[in-house]
């Protein structure tokens, strides 16, 4: 029996192997040119689909990740920062934390790199195969008051008490009521144990308990935030403050 080209593509179609289908008349081609024996055929074909599911797969997380902008741990210059080591961002590039659960806090004055760190962290983790969700506390709070009757903030909940990394940018950076106070410990509850959280903020844990308003759910979320934990403390200037750009001074240079 003859198999055209067209009825093998439909064929790997079916079994969901359409990254191949694609490539299949590309394939042929160079087996022929280059005299492949069968093995190497399929391992050509193999390891092309296997690569392509895992781009695909790295660029949904990306997707679902939701970050404000994309910067790697390498773009971020250690010299700017003195208070983190090489070696200290290096364990924390090797993510064994990650899979211990362990929650990361990021304390430190604006600007002094602590959500591009966060930002580089997830990155890496998508990157090994984990889940990872980015929200900042102001987007956050309005997700989980809005849960119960927003479909939009369903899906996104669903996404970050699903993901194995939650990133949560500026925490603390307001004042909460009773409300949003519950509904934020019962989040971390949740996550508690399951999966890990980063948190970046330029208030210390002393200082929370003033902006929850609340000591007993306070004392719950740091509880079980601090529980397994390592706080980083970020010292130092305010890199956008450094490098800011100066409309007098560009016109200066103009002129």
């Amino acid at each position: 029996m003859e198999y055209s080209v067209e009825s093998l593509q439909r064929q790997l179609h079916h079994l969901r192997m359409s990254e191949t289908s694609k490539e299949l008349p590309s394939f042929l081609r160079k087996a022929e040119s280059h005299s492949w024996t069968y093995q190497e055929f399929l391992r050509e074909i193999l390891s092309y689909e296997e690569n392509r599911r895992e781009e695909k797969m790295i660029e949904k997380h990306l997707k679902w990740a939701k970050f404000p902008y994309q910067k790697s741990l390498d773009e971020f210059d250690l010299k700017e920062l003195p208070s983190l080591s090489k070696r200290q961002l290096r364990q924390l590039q090797e993510l064994s934390w990650l899979d211990e659960s362990f929650n990361l806090i990021f304390l430190g004055p604006p600007g002094v790199g602590k959500t591009h760190i966060a930002i580089g962290i997830g990155l890496e983790a998508i990157h090994k195969g984990h889940r990872v969700s980015f929200v900042s506390m102001g987007e956050l709070i309005p997700l989980l008051k809005s849960e119960e009757y927003l479909r939009k903030s369903q899906l996104k909940m669903k996404r970050i008490r699903e993901a194995d990394l939650i990133i949560i940018d500026d925490l603390m950076y307001m004042a909460m009521d009773q409300n949003e106070a519950n509904l934020f410990f019962h989040l971390i509850n949740h996550l508690y144990e399951r999966s890990s959280i980063i948190l970046t903020s330029n208030k210390g844990p002393e200082e929370w308990g003033e902006l929850i308003g609340d000591k007993g759910i306070t004392t719950a979320i740091l509880d079980r935030l601090l529980h397994r934990s390592e706080v980083v403390h970020f010292d130092g200037a305010s890199h956008r403050i450094k490098y800011r750009e100066s409309l007098f001074q560009a016109k200066s240079v103009q002129n």
